[in-house]
């Protein structure tokens, strides 16, 4: 394989002996573009953050879990290349000379570049775009003042980076370009790895030292991204990465936007899938529970033959899916709207963590009573599932504080929680309950937002 992207402004053609290396790797080893940092390697400490521009426009990305297939035509410029030409410093680095935004130094590019993406784009929620840049000794204030400060100064022109117009296919199997090249060449290789955004099988490679085999990269298969309204319902394709998610029901569903907003990083959400967020089959992915209490519906595809199933029965036991041997996630159709979902997220850290417990409740209450419930939650068990128990003790009870303590003990018929390092079975299982009575409480007009509610 070989692919051609930019790099700081200029074409680069790079053989790839092997898809799994990583662009923070090559960059290091092979360019001697240092400036990238290796801090955590799985994509929770932004050290690595680099600028890459394609169709969709600029995103800020961790280099340490994005594979160099994924860079084919696009454009990448790293913190050497955030200053322009001659040595003119952007903006946001003389905003951090001025504020003084950097002590040892070691998480600053990251912070530069990620400052400097969001200057491109017009951003001034500094403190979403900066999560996923950690520093240990600086301390944010004088970071943030400085995104703040450069944020009115105009965008510098070297920071307009173009795709290389002659790099926009190069004809690899492993790289197809639409939904049908990828439905045949996987009917042809069933035991390929697919790779959609790669934050979680990035991880496979720098952390479990796996060997993938063969290796198939999505990202170039346009008619696997996109959300279409029908009916009522919103169809999200696979390859939509959470950032699109979350603009799509910012206003439909904000209690599930709230979640993706603590889904990862801005760098995570920029590259996420929400179809490699369902297929992975993780028991604490935070989609599944919310899409679950919707009602969603999985769109699958194996070769030229096409299925739709619930999404709840798509997880069958831990690390096994009802998806057979060729065959991917194509698309996921859940409601536009569902004014009585709320989504609750329990983890160590508020923002860019995973969840020890995630739960997604929506009840429809008519005249006073529960007409309908659908609940589901991550964490609890080997994969995301409804609480059908609990859901049986609340319909047809009246939607009170005595309905939702009655229905406490059925947890424990839906779930048996693990203990493991994020939590212990019997905190999981309170915390589960608590959940319950809390969404009981902000439907009945109780303060219970966490960022909301004082001493």
């Amino acid at each position: 394989m070989e692919i051609a992207f930019l790099l700081n402004g200029e074409t680069v053609n790079v053989p790839v002996p092997d898809p799994t290396v990583t662009l923070l790797d090559w960059l290091r080893e092979e360019r001697g573009l240092t400036g990238t940092k290796e801090g955590c390697n799985e994509g929770d400490c932004g050290a690595c953050t680099v600028m890459v521009t394609d169709e969709q426009g600029a995103r800020a990305l961790n280099a340490c879990i994005l594979f160099l297939p994924q860079l084919q035509g696009k454009a990448v410029r790293t913190v050497e290349g955030i200053a322009g030409p001659g040595g003119s410093l952007h903006p946001v680095q003389e905003a951090m000379v001025d504020h003084h935004g950097s002590q040892c130094g070691f998480c600053t590019p990251g912070f530069v570049v990620s400052m400097a993406v969001g200057h491109l784009n017009g951003r001034r929620d500094h403190d979403d775009v900066l999560a996923g840049n950690l520093c240990r000794c600086t301390g944010y204030a004088p970071i943030v003042r400085a995104a703040e400060a450069a944020a009115e100064a105009p965008v510098p022109d070297w920071m307009q980076d173009r795709q290389p117009p002659h790099a926009a296919a190069n004809g690899d199997p492993a790289l197809p370009e639409s939904a049908d090249e990828l439905a045949a060449w996987y009917a042809a290789h069933p035991e390929a790895t697919l790779v959609a955004g790669a934050t979680d099988v990035g991880l496979w490679v720098t952390k479990q030292m796996r060997d993938l085999g063969e290796v198939c990269f999505l990202n170039r298969c346009a008619d696997l991204r996109g959300i279409e309204a029908q009916a009522g319902w919103l169809r999200v394709g696979a390859m939509t990465n959470m950032v699109e998610v979350h603009e799509a029901v910012r206003d439909r569903l904000p209690s599930y936007a709230e979640l993706i907003r603590r889904y990862g990083s801005e760098q995570v959400r920029q590259a996420a899938t929400i179809g490699g967020n369902i297929a992975n089959g993780s028991p604490i992915g935070d989609n599944p529970p919310p899409l679950i209490a919707l009602g969603a519906v999985l769109h699958l595809r194996k070769g030229d033959a096409r299925r739709d199933l619930p999404l709840e029965d798509f997880f069958l036991d831990y690390g096994k899916q009802d998806r057979g041997p060729g065959e991917f996630v194509e698309a996921v159709s859940f409601p536009a709207e569902a004014p009585d979902l709320r989504c609750y997220k329990l983890s160590k850290r508020f923002d860019q963590d995973i969840s020890a417990v995630c739960g997604a409740f929506n009840l429809t209450v008519r005249d006073g009573v529960v007409a309908e419930a659908r609940i589901a939650f991550g964490g609890m068990a080997g994969i995301p599932k409804r609480a059908v128990a609990v859901e049986a003790a609340l319909k047809g009870r009246p939607f009170d504080a005595a309905a939702v303590d009655a229905a406490l003990p059925a947890f424990a018929e839906d779930f048996a929680p693990l203990t493991d390092m994020r939590a212990s079975a019997e905190y999981r299982l309170t915390t589960a309950q608590n959940m319950l009575r809390r969404y009981h409480a902000e439907r009945t007009g109780a303060a219970v937002d966490v960022l909301e509610v004082g001493p």
